[in-house]
């Protein structure tokens, strides 16, 4: 019973790492800018990035997602810009 216990836990323990890894790469996302001619990929860097940009301009929080293409655009100008 011991035996079966611990094959358990050492299992759990070895595929816990690679399931948080497969969790944080789902979690990020690739945007093309066009006006720039490259992508981005949105992590949690470009996310704290893009909250520093709605601070700056006096925004509220707004899921990049779903802004309009115009306002996509104004954050990638500003983003090569810093």
């Amino acid at each position: 019973m011991y035996k079966l216990l611990n094959i358990l836990m050492l299992g759990a323990a070895l595929t816990a790492p690679a399931a948080l890894a497969q969790e944080h790469h789902s979690q990020e996302r690739q945007y093309e800018d066009k006006s720039h001619h490259d992508s981005h990929t949105w992590n949690s860097d470009e996310d704290q990035q893009y909250r520093n940009y709605l601070r700056e301009h006096h925004k509220k929080y707004r899921e990049f997602s779903r802004m309009n293409r115009r306002d996509q655009d104004a954050y990638w100008n500003w983003r090569h810009s810093h």
